[in-house]
């Protein structure tokens, strides 16, 4: 991925938070790591996963993440 490419999806997101772009989709939320544009995820509002391509370890990251910061990603804020 090219970094105009990485920046357009920075810009794009509802939060960014230690490298993970977090998305508002219609499913849920996309997750990217910044850093290893190979590893994403999709989640429901609830934390759910419904796709990924992160090992177990990030992807519990990720949603620690999630997790800590949903209340800045809540319709109002966005």
């Amino acid at each position: 991925m090219t970094e105009a490419a990485i920046m357009s999806i920075a810009d794009a997101a509802d939060m960014i938070v230690n490298g993970y772009a977090f998305t508002r989709d219609p499913k849920g939320f996309r997750v990217l790591n910044l850093n290893q544009t190979d590893k994403a995820a999709v989640i429901t509002e609830a934390g759910e996963v419904l796709e990924t391509s992160m090992d177990d370890i990030e992807l519990q990251i990720a949603l620690d993440y999630y997790t800590a910061n949903r209340q800045f990603l809540e319709e109002e804020d966005a």
